[in-house]
């Protein structure tokens, strides 16, 4: 993850945790002699919540723009 990441809820932080872990576990898996194990799926997975993530903090930053200016 990068610096230009959102800030994640915890809800979002579990969900990061859980699809790395799985990762993980798939590689420890792997036993190298044929290929690696695909994580394609887990990947998108993380970065949906990710780009979820930044939509929501978008999103939060616009509405409290919006509330600022009706003031």
């Amino acid at each position: 993850m990068s610096s230009k990441d959102p800030r994640f809820t915890a809800g979002e932080k579990a969900k990061l945790t859980w699809y790395i872990a799985r990762m993980a576990k798939r590689g420890i898996a792997d036993d190298k002699t044929v290929g690696h194990v695909h994580q394609g799926d887990l990947q998108r997975k993380v970065d949906r919540v990710i780009e979820q993530a930044r939509k929501r903090e978008e999103r939060e930053a616009r509405e409290a723009r919006e509330a600022r200016n009706r003031r």
